[in-house]
């Protein structure tokens, strides 16, 4: 099969590898749909990458034993390789497993793990059915298209009439603003890239703050009631400063979950406020049904957010696209 590697700062290869194999629960996959996420950082320092991409959606064509899928099946493909037999996984929460798996060492297959690939290989129970109608790269919007906000405003329980405040509109952020205005939310967002500003709004966005401009906290507060701040807020950045911001921003006895990875974080008025402040990685299996009703009523607006999409012989043009910002969420698709 063809796998993508980064073989150089800014280079990308398609190399031809062995198709994995399988065993146990295990099921071999077709990708049809490869969201692209947070490669491009690696392509752009050139750290050299052989098992790239995490998100994706295909069809079952082939199964190790009898189980939850079978041949023919389409399917979104959750990330990781949790156990699922720990308290964690078996509550839903399996993307927080402690024990995982090595695929590699299970089924003695040096290939699968990667999704920029024409296969990969997944545990039978992290493969969630598509409903007919639903299209392969609407289905792959389950991993980190709509899943980080999705996963996040679940544990905030966010609903109609609040207002959300996301800082951060690259994709992920983007996915929030969907989430968001499909719950009723008002949503207001932050990002200084005026590409993404205006595909936020796009999307339902009430307004875009710079966060370059001084202003910027008092104009958040001056959008919401009384001045008090936002009800909620998703922090997509993690930067340092907008990571204030968010908290800063959010009224007392507030909510604010962070999705993006990093920063260090000043905890400010927090203990005053009596903020809750929440890390979100992901969503709870338990909620698929919703997470599939929600792709399913938002693909007009999904088909926003997929700014790009390029067959697998267009990775190196995707790569440098992304680089600059000036995209949704791009969709690698490998037997186009």
């Amino acid at each position: 099969m063809l796998s993508i590697s980064i073989i150089g700062p800014d280079r990308c290869a398609i190399l031809e590898v062995p198709d994995p194999a399988i065993c146990k629960n295990y099921v071999r996959v077709k990708v049809h749909s490869a969201p692209m996420c947070t490669e491009f950082k690696s392509f752009a320092s050139g750290e050299l990458c052989d098992c790239l991409g995490h998100e994706a959606a295909g069809e079952v064509m082939e199964v190790a034993q009898p189980g939850r899928v079978k041949v023919g099946d389409r399917v979104a493909v959750m990330p990781q390789f949790p156990c699922g037999r720990c308290r964690l996984c078996v509550e839903g929460d399996y993307i927080h497993c402690e024990d995982t798996e090595r695929p590699e060492d299970v089924c003695g297959t040096a290939t699968g793990r990667a999704t920029f690939a024409q296969y990969l290989i997944k545990q039978d129970w992290l493969l969630l059915p598509l409903p007919d109608d639903m299209s392969y790269d609407h289905g792959a919007m389950a991993c980190c298209g709509l899943g980080p906000s999705f996963g996040a405003m679940q544990k905030m329980r966010v609903g109609a009439g609040e207002t959300v405040l996301i800082t951060g509109l690259g994709p992920v952020g983007l996915g929030g603003v969907i989430n968001g205005v499909y719950r009723n939310a008002r949503v207001i967002g932050v990002d200084a890239n005026p590409y993404r500003a205006n595909l936020a709004m796009e999307l339902g966005a009430s307004h875009v703050i710079s966060p370059a401009d001084p202003e910027a906290l008092a104009q958040i507060r001056a959008l919401t009631r009384d001045g008090c701040g936002v009800d909620k807020a998703m922090d997509c950045t993690a930067i340092s400063a907008a990571q204030k911001l968010a908290v800063d921003a959010v009224r007392r006895r507030g909510h604010i979950t962070f999705v993006g990875w990093g920063g260090h974080l000043e905890l400010g008025n927090m203990v005053p406020s009596g903020l809750t402040l929440q890390g979100s990685w992901h969503w709870n299996l338990r909620d698929s049904a919703k997470m599939m009703r929600t792709i399913s009523d938002n693909a007009s607006q999904l088909d926003r957010l997929m700014t790009h999409r390029f067959p697998m012989s267009g990775v190196q043009q995707a790569m440098e696209l992304q680089t600059t910002g000036q995209c949704g969420k791009v969709i690698l698709q490998p037997w186009a």
